[in-house]
């Protein structure tokens, strides 16, 4: 199973149904991450990577959206994972 071509094959809705499936579920780790041990810590890392799978093909596809699950997922926040972007470039550069 490709996960990259089954999420190609998807709708920006559908994209976007389970980009917003993996952030809940990565909130609800990371909560109880703090509070116990994780059973299966690789699930932690696995809906990162769903979610920026998802993030990527819908930039590509120029859509990208982002979920509504809460304060962190607006807009300004995609503005500000860019100006990290752009200042991690700007000191590599400046070297």
């Amino acid at each position: 199973m490709n996960k990259t071509r089954d999420i190609r094959e998807m709708s920006d809705e559908q994209i976007r149904l389970v980009w917003k499936d993996a952030a809940e579920s990565l909130f609800r780790l990371k909560l109880q991450a703090q509070a116990e041990k994780l059973a299966a810590p690789t699930e932690v890392r696995k809906n990162r990577r769903t979610i920026a799978r998802c993030q990527t093909i819908l930039a590509e596809r120029g859509s990208v959206v982002a979920p509504a699950i809460g304060p962190e997922s607006t807009a300004a926040s995609g503005a500000a994972v860019a100006v990290r972007r752009r200042s991690k470039k700007q000191t590599k550069s400046g070297k």
